[in-house]
């Protein structure tokens, strides 16, 4: 099958697409001018059920659906698409509408490490022994999450979107942080860029006197949609060969999946993609966000994490729906959460148990949603830390006044009539220490050439 995306601007390509009305096309234009939209032939022909598209997992995971903006903003672009406003209009609307949308969550612009008076653009390094990077050729993805978390890296904004290609000053950066001993290569989707492409980056990275560096990931979406990326595109057996050399070099190498339904899981091409990288000698592990609309429901779980050990897929972790974009849509609140979890957690066997969650991803770290307990008569949520801006916060646990629609920490208060969290006072002081260097770097950053002899990957 030969790749074919689909965009507002050929959505109407579609084959399928004459079951909508005119009023579910309208909304997915509306929408998708503000929250990236992009599918392609493999998702609509093979994973989408279009007989009950309306409720179909795959089709609202792919295709914007009119409650995934607030009403206010819904309004806005539709009066301005109605009235034939001139695109300029239209754009200016959609940035301020993002804006409201929290684009950076979690102080992701925090996570950019500062290094030899630059900030390094495409670098994110938030917990100790791990870093992100984002390769500029493969910030788009094969096909966009309604519910993802970087919808800013497929829009217009470059203020907003994290990217570089010049892995030198990452490397070098490693070598003087020997504490990191795991890269990510992130987007987007990495598996978008050509094995050329990734190649170079990789090799640099072999090559390289970097004996703190145990483990090189790639997080992607393309085994779900686009598995071909591991059969029959023109360069798989190039990219399979890469993997191998990988695991060869000393190196382990791990495809961090997002799988978010089982349906994913299905197609025959899929599982000869899984078996094609488990060949090379490569991990694969599992996450995904519990989603409203998507798999709000224990016994959607339970298939996928036996599925997935089936496959020899390892379940790893449930994320709660981030704080940014469409969360009033996806958000499942976090004691909900908890008792889905907990129910599809006691319906498989020890092999499934490797997954953890539901966990939040926020500024300070991932947190745990542990339990709800009751403590010297006070009904609490408990939480506690599997990573932390601060490694001396993980596993340490703590405690929230229960609240059954809390649907992320902002929305906790700490129990015991404690002011607050253990760790929010040092957060904030980190927070002003990284401001000021922040402001002290930009003025560097200025004034500064970027090195000739960097490697730079166009």
């Amino acid at each position: 099958m030969k790749y074919k995306s689909y965009t507002l601007n050929n959505l109407r390509e579609i084959p399928q697409i004459s079951k909508l009305t005119k009023e579910q096309l309208f909304d997915i234009e509306v929408v998708g001018r503000v929250l990236p939209f992009k599918t392609n032939n493999y998702v609509v022909n093979e994973l989408i059920d279009w007989q009950n598209f309306q409720n179909d997992p795959m089709f609202i995971l792919n295709f914007p659906q009119k409650g995934m903006l607030i009403p206010e903003h819904y309004k806005t672009v539709s009066n301005l698409l109605k009235n034939s406003a001139s695109p300029k209009a239209i754009a200016k609307a959609t940035k301020e509408i993002r804006l409201q949308l929290n684009p950076q969550p979690d102080g992701q612009s925090n996570n950019v490490p500062i290094f030899k008076g630059e900030k390094l653009l495409g670098v994110q390094h938030k917990y100790r022994e791990t870093i992100l990077f984002f390769p500029t050729q493969g910030q788009t993805c094969h096909s966009y999450c309604t519910f993802c978390f970087r919808w800013p890296q497929f829009t217009e904004s470059n203020n907003l979107k994290f990217a570089d290609s010049r892995i030198q000053r990452l490397i070098e950066y490693l070598k003087q942080h020997t504490s990191i001993t795991d890269i990510i290569f992130t987007g987007g989707d990495p598996m978008i860029m050509s094995t050329k492409i990734l190649e170079r980056y990789i090799n640099l990275l072999l090559e390289a006197d970097l004996p703190n560096l145990k483990t090189i990931r790639i997080g992607t979406k393309s085994l779900s949609y686009w598995p071909y990326r591991f059969t029959k595109d023109n360069d798989s057996e190039n990219l399979l060969r890469l993997f191998e050399k990988i695991n060869n070099s000393g190196k382990h190498l791990t495809i961090m999946a997002h799988i978010n339904h089982y349906k994913e899981l299905e197609t025959q091409e899929v599982q000869k993609a899984i078996k094609n990288i488990q060949n090379t000698g490569s991990i694969i592990r599992s996450q995904s966000p519990l989603l409203k609309h998507i798999n709000d429901k224990p016994e959607i779980w339970q298939k996928m994490w036996r599925q997935q050990v089936n496959l020899g897929i390892i379940p790893y972790y449930m994320f709660i729906a981030r704080d940014t974009g469409a969360q009033h849509y996806f958000a499942v609140p976090l004691v909900k959460s908890l008792e889905i979890f907990k129910d599809a957690y006691s319906r498989v066997s020890g092999i499934c148990r490797t997954v953890r969650g539901p966990s939040m991803s926020t500024n300070p770290g991932k947190i745990l949603i542990n339990g709800v307990s009751e403590i010297n008569g006070e009904k609490v949520i408990v939480l506690n830390f599997l990573q932390g801006r601060n490694p001396d916060w993980v596993n340490k646990p703590f405690f929230a006044k229960y609240d059954d629609k809390a649907i992320w920490l902002s929305d906790l208060e700490p129990a015991f009539d404690k002011k607050e969290f253990f760790y929010e006072q040092s957060l904030f002081f980190d927070n002003k220490i990284d401001l000021l260097e922040n402001n002290l770097s930009s003025k560097k950053y200025c004034c500064k050439k970027i090195e000739k002899n960097e490697t730079n990957f166009n």
